[in-house]
């Protein structure tokens, strides 16, 4: 039992990665089978869900989409994004490990501006850039089945059931709350505030990211659950927050808009 607690141990202190912001974080899944369980389980919606045939409205999701990717680190930028709007009644977007973006067309009747349906977009990049799902996916393996589950995750294919419904549930598609993906507070707090000053490095008003959360308020009024319920900040929390960061996002859109990045993404 000694030994099998020594190698325990030994695996999590060897499996944890850095994230963006340098804290290093528990992920028993490697970045590229992350990104294949992305690919497949997009490829899976594109068939299962119906897509959107307005031009108008894919080309303006992929113009705001496209506007924050350009302002990525090369790492993430260099990828090939895909970008797919879902005719879906429902205020949410998402995005997957391995470059997929996908937006219902819910969302585009709360996030009335090009600069609030980039604050969404902005935080939904930010959980694939801090590789919220991958920690999540790991907690998951080590609470139900811990070494076990690892090594036979590890080795299956990924187009195996059970990888797709890991990464369902870590990704939170299978249960939304509110209106976008329920990850913990923690993961939502940080996607919050870089998903802000990704899209103010883009060149959009990080100050709409305000006016979204009051929206959201308004859409989601009389569905929420108690907050110490729900794995998401209350709107009004969220706004209290984001005014927190305001300062540097200001400073990253002047920064962008001196560059000459300043979206035009109409629909």
């Amino acid at each position: 039992m000694k030994i099998l607690y020594a190698v325990f141990l030994s695996l999590l202190l060897t499996a944890c990665a850095t994230t963006p912001s340098g804290d290093r974080r528990l992920m028993l899944v490697s970045s590229e089978q992350m990104s294949k369980m992305g690919v497949t389980t997009f490829q899976q919606m594109k068939t299962a869900q119906k897509i959107s045939n307005d031009s108008r409205k894919k080309d303006y999701v992929e113009c705001v989409s496209f506007a924050i990717i350009n302002a990525l680190p090369d790492q993430w930028r260099n990828k090939q994004w895909e970008v797919v709007v879902f005719e879906d009644d429902s205020a949410n977007a998402f995005a997957l490990p391995g470059g997929k973006i996908g937006v219902h067309t819910g969302l585009l009747k709360v996030a009335e501006t090009p600069s609030q349906l980039a604050t969404v977009l902005g935080h939904e990049v930010a959980h694939v850039l801090w590789r919220h799902g991958n920690q999540r996916i790991s907690m998951q393996m080590l609470a139900q089945t811990g070494l076990q589950v690892a090594d036979v995750v590890s080795q299956q294919s990924v187009e195996g059931s059970t990888g797709r419904q890991m990464l369902m549930t870590g990704l939170g598609l299978g249960a939304q709350v509110g209106v976008m993906l329920p990850f913990n507070r923690k993961h939502e707090q940080e996607a919050d505030r870089h998903g802000l000053y990704f899209m103010a490095a883009a060149g959009f008003d990080p100050r709409q990211s305000v006016a979204l959360w009051e929206n959201m308020d308004k859409a989601s009024a009389g569905k929420r659950q108690p907050e110490f319920l729900s794995t998401h900040p209350h709107p009004e929390n969220r706004i209290e927050k984001l005014n927190k960061f305001m300062d540097k996002s200001l400073m990253l859109e002047k920064e962008a808009r001196a560059k000459g990045l300043n979206p035009q993404c109409t629909i």
